[in-house]
């Protein structure tokens, strides 16, 4: 098959998950090859997401493997067969692959669950809030790289996948640009909280004993559990994070979160307050 270049976010899990299942059976790399009479450097690309896996090979490997878990090889071969060019392809070669996978990534999530502590999250964004946030960029960026951005960042929000946030009230309150624009922005929280898609959950400063300001995350379901994927923000783009026990810690990171957040309704009537008072 064709060697890719650049290898998305889900042609990179998907061998990721073959090596892991290839590990979890005792064979190597060589071993492994042999078995779809293919080479160790065949092997390699096919686990590094360089080159594709047909279903019939795929599901050879599962047998090979002992992989007994159906669930899992047929949403391994969802994703190996996926042959979708959604709209992120309109900006490969205009913004970063990080915009790309994480458009990708949404796109194919069952769900989103998203804890802003300093930001309302992109995907509850207006225009001049993102605006504001890409024009603080260091190094600084152009005029038409800000607004690539912008616009790549409006298009990701008419995804309608069930959706819940959890923001700060840190977030509701810092004006990354001057007074009409957190009022828009308050506004526009108000609003898409009551799309049946959306579900917005406010932490407020005088909540005793919080602890986890640095719980910044979106987290991104997959079809199953163990296909989620984390998104955290770093300073040199995004880092993903596939490991299940790592999975499972930020899963409770998030219901904690949740536990002690305002209830959707007293969200509401909080935000509502905060725009009143600017």
């Amino acid at each position: 098959m064709v060697q890719r270049r650049e290898p998305t976010a889900r042609q990179l899990r998907l061998g990721v998950e073959l090596r892991r299942l290839r590990e979890a059976a005792g064979l190597t790399a060589v071993q492994s090859a042999a078995l779809l009479g293919a080479n160790r450097v065949q092997m390699s690309h096919i686990e590094s997401g360089l080159t594709g896996v047909s279903e019939e090979r795929l599901r050879r490997l599962a047998s090979h493997y002992a992989c007994t878990d159906t669930e899992l090889i047929d949403a391994l071969i969802e994703i190996a067969t996926d042959r979708t060019r959604g709209w992120w392809e309109e900006f490969r070669g205009s913004l970063p692959n990080s915009f790309l996978d994480l458009a990708e990534l949404e796109h194919h999530a069952l769900f989103l669950y998203e804890v802003a502590i300093l930001y309302v999250p992109g995907m509850l964004q207006t225009e001049d809030y993102a605006r504001a946030v890409f024009s603080s960029r260091v190094p600084e960026l152009t005029a038409e790289e800000t607004e690539l951005r912008v616009l790549h960042r409006m298009r990701r929000q008419q995804n309608t996948v069930p959706y819940e946030a959890v923001i700060h009230e840190a977030a509701l309150r810092i004006r990354v640009s001057d007074r009409t624009a957190s009022k828009e922005q308050l506004a526009r929280l108000l609003e898409l909280s009551e799309a049946d898609h959306v579900t917005l959950r406010v932490i407020p400063f005088d909540l005793d004993g919080f602890t986890r300001a640095s719980s910044t995350m979106t987290y991104v379901g997959g079809a199953l559990p163990k296909l989620d994927t984390v998104v955290r923000d770093a300073p040199h783009g995004s880092v993903l994070i596939d490991f299940e026990a790592q999975l499972n810690a930020y899963r409770t990171r998030f219901r904690k979160l949740e536990a002690v957040s305002l209830e959707p309704d007293r969200s509401r009537d909080f935000i509502h307050g905060l725009a009143k008072e600017l």
